[in-house]
């Protein structure tokens, strides 16, 4: 039942995150919903796609945490955006097949329970 739930939210979470990348209802990558101000860092797969030319930026304000140097992808084959949108597409499919996989072991178990309580 848990995890029926978790499944649930986590649908509404990739769904918020496919909206956020391909800036869907006023939603903008540039701001600083994602990372709180707290890092520069915007998109794992923009900074480590395949094909992608790398540039180390010089960190600005709070500087990069641990020697960390902040990378900015450019020149990528596929934007790193719809590789974010189609990463959270998978996530949902996932999801979505677990969701529906535990609503069936919910169901399983209460018809279970119906039939020894009616002996």
């Amino acid at each position: 039942m848990v995890y029926t739930v978790w499944a649930a939210v986590w649908v509404t979470w990739n769904v918020f995150i496919i909206c956020f990348y391909l800036e869907v209802g006023g939603l903008l990558q540039d701001s600083e919903l994602l990372t709180f101000s707290l890092s520069r860092h915007r998109s794992w797969w923009r900074e480590r796609w395949p094909g992608c030319l790398h540039e180390e930026v010089p960190a600005v304000g709070l500087g990069a945490p641990h020697g960390q140097a902040l990378v900015s992808g450019a020149g990528c084959a596929l934007e790193p955006s719809y590789v974010e949108a189609l990463h959270s597409g998978l996530q949902i499919l996932i999801a979505l097949l677990g969701f529906v996989c535990g609503c069936h072991v919910v169901s399983v178990f209460t018809e279970e329970e119906d039939s020894c309580l009616r002996k």
